[in-house]
């Protein structure tokens, strides 16, 4: 199976890779003229095959256009903040299931010195996404949106991704109180093409939380008696998700 990378545009029939990837391409991957992988711009897949290699860039011929069709689940993850091992791994494991966008949360119960420090962790957050979206064959990235306080990440979850409101969503906040329903009962028979989906910290959300998310139109899920870690969560969940949204 052919490697993917993402570039900026598409030229008339050729293409340019910069950057770390173009480095990773030539020195680790040692690239040279005639090999062909799949390129992507975010809207539009092509096979092209290598021209040129240099220190700093990889030229390419485009051969021809591929299949690209869009994801028919737009999934956005609200995901609290928590050590950035866990947090760092969550995110290249959302990528995997197909995360259109990802806005990270500053809960009461985040570690204070990780949400101050969030802000320069940006860009190594968004190198991590890149990376998981060209191992997994995506046609572009998850979006990473800045941190933000839960109530107001909830009060805009349906505007994010600009789905209109005739598209059918769902969203859903991952709760840890023995009553919350199970995300089985509360996606039988519901049908959405669009859903978000909020991950509390270590400690799981305050009384204030869990009140600003169902006012805001969250619906409580539980997955099950047993207490997961963030980033457990994130994977059991969202493959759920895939599982019972998509056809």
């Amino acid at each position: 199976m052919r490697r993917r990378f993402f570039i900026d545009r598409f030229d008339t029939g050729t293409a340019t890779l910069r950057g770390e990837s173009a480095h990773h391409l030539a020195r680790v991957l040692r690239a040279a003229p005639g090999q062909l992988y799949e390129l992507s711009d975010g809207a539009s897949l092509w096979l092209a095959r290598i021209d040129r290699v240099s220190k700093s860039a990889v030229d390419f011929t485009l051969v021809e256009p591929l299949p690209a069709p869009p994801d028919p689940l737009h999934l956005t993850l609200l995901l609290s903040i928590v050590k950035f091992d866990r947090f760092e791994w969550a995110l290249e494991k959302a990528t995997e299931l197909g995360v259109a966008e990802i806005v990270p949360l500053a809960a009461s119960r985040s570690e204070k010195a990780l949400v101050a420090a969030a802000g320069k962790r940006a860009a190594r957050w968004l190198k991590i996404l890149l990376e998981s979206a060209q191992q997994s064959r995506r046609l572009r990235p998850p979006i990473l949106h800045p941190a933000a306080r839960p109530s107001d990440a909830f009060s805009s979850a349906g505007a994010l991704h600009g789905v209109p409101s005739s598209i059918p969503s769902v969203n859903l906040l991952l709760s840890e109180r023995p009553a919350a329903p199970s995300l089985r009962s509360v996606l039988e028979g519901k049908r959405a093409t669009s859903a978000s989906l909020a991950i509390g910290p270590e400690g799981g959300w305050t009384d204030d939380e869990l009140s600003s998310a169902l006012s805001s139109g969250f619906l409580e899920i539980s997955l099950g008696p047993t207490i997961l870690r963030t980033e457990t969560a994130v994977i059991a969940a969202l493959a759920s998700l895939r599982f019972a949204l998509s056809d």
